[in-house]
């Protein structure tokens, strides 16, 4: 099932960045491998495991706690109420900072989706895609901003924030614009944060540091997977692929970003095994 169809269907039935090693040398001052840093606190896009929650939604949200991981974002609910997942949240000892929102229910029921958020603790609603007939064209993406700008502000207002998350589609120049950029440029910063998926920018040749450099602070969230060594540069466990990751960490105050998670969109027969190899390497990572 494609991203675009789950989170359909699904839709229908202020975190610390990183942790400085606390140690101290005998003067006080820090010493330059005392001051690395780690990534915490560390999330994951339960879209990674989707086929696990569609047969057992409680019995997965536990697996995943017990890996380690204490953020999680949803794609989807499955016919849970909002305080049904809130409840097994707070017995788990899990937070759920942020949950995709399709662009439908943006432009349908906002209010609904917004009480929701409230009730779970989600501090962002990220719209994860857009339909083919909505980046056709400059006007057509510009429309878009404008129902992103409006809804943003709405959340907002209600202490919730809105963002926008990216496939590769969105650096792929439409009449002479780069869409990211344009999005970026004509969107509002109060009203609409990014999502930034670190593997989809890689895979369209783009260089994720060059955009923390132009629109710095306005990627609040990442998408941390990475891309295999192969022809295909298909999709791979965090630290088993080639993405340069303590480079791409080391500019998180200059992105803004406060929120991170793992995602693996085809992790294969063994879903939990995958979101574990990508929780190991970034618990011991230090950059």
């Amino acid at each position: 099932m494609n991203r675009r169809r789950f989170l359909h269907s699904a839709a229908l039935a202020s975190a610390i960045p990183f942790l400085p090693r606390p140690l101290q040398g005998s003067a006080g001052r820090l010493t330059e491998a005392q001051s690395m840093k780690q990534l915490r606190p560390l999330g994951v896009q339960l879209y990674t495991v989707r086929s696990l929650m569609q047969d057992d939604f409680e019995d997965t949200l536990r697996k995943v706690a017990e890996v380690g991981y204490r953020e999680v974002e949803f794609a989807g609910y499955f016919g849970r109420t909002a305080e049904q997942v809130r409840n097994l949240l707070d017995e788990l000892g899990l937070k759920a900072p942020a949950a995709h929102l399709p662009l439908q229910r943006v432009r349908g029921n906002l209010q609904e989706a917004i009480d929701f958020a409230k009730t779970v603790g989600h501090e962002y609603l990220v719209v994860p895609w857009l339909d083919q007939e909505l980046r056709r064209s400059v006007e057509s993406y510009s429309e878009v901003v404008k129902i992103l700008n409006q809804a943003g502000r709405e959340c907002r207002r209600q202490g919730v924030r809105l963002a926008y998350h990216n496939h590769d589609f969105e650096f792929q120049p439409v009449e002479g614009r780069v869409p990211m950029d344009l999005m970026l440029e004509e969107s509002d910063p109060e009203a609409l944060d990014i999502e930034m998926d670190l593997y989809w920018i890689t895979k369209a040749g783009q260089d994720p540091l060059d955009y923390f450099r132009r629109y710095p602070g306005r990627f609040k969230l990442f998408h941390v997977k990475d891309m295999a060594d192969t022809p295909e540069k298909g999709f791979a466990s965090v630290g088993q692929g080639i993405i340069d990751w303590p480079r791409i960490f080391r500019q998180i105050p200059q992105a803004g970003t406060v929120h991170y998670f793992v995602e693996q969109d085809q992790p294969g027969d063994d879903p939990i095994g995958s979101i574990r190899t990508s929780f190991q390497y970034l618990k011991d990572l230090e950059y």
